[in-house]
């Protein structure tokens, strides 16, 4: 079993910047972000592996970074430049002994 919680979403205006964290109750290789709105399926943001290598969607290329702190057990998803596009519910996810893990999702709402 895994836990995930995730935790930093909120309200910006376009331009600004936020950070959502991810914290998982034990230490997992492949972890990421997705995120999903009414009317689009989840889709990927950003995923990163133990040895910090990453993979981004080509909508938040530049303007997202995904990291993590392997002491800690926490990935993080440094958010800027936030566009209206970026509203959505935004889920950690990660996968442990071949079965995918969600946390309960944060909402980030983006107003122009």
């Amino acid at each position: 079993q895994v836990q995930l919680v995730e935790s930093g979403g909120g309200l910006a205006q376009v331009g600004a910047s936020l950070r959502l964290s991810c914290v998982a109750s034990r230490t997992i290789d492949n972890m990421g972000w997705y995120r999903q709105t009414p009317e689009k399926q989840r889709e990927l943001v950003a995923r990163i592996t133990l040895n910090g290598s990453t993979d981004y969607a080509d909508s938040v290329k530049g303007r997202f970074t995904i990291s993590r702190d392997n002491a800690k057990n926490t990935i993080y998803l440094q958010m800027n430049n936030l566009e209206v596009d970026d509203t959505a519910v935004y889920y950690c996810h990660s996968q442990y002994q071949w079965v995918a893990y969600w946390g309960r999702g944060t909402q980030v709402t983006v107003s122009s």
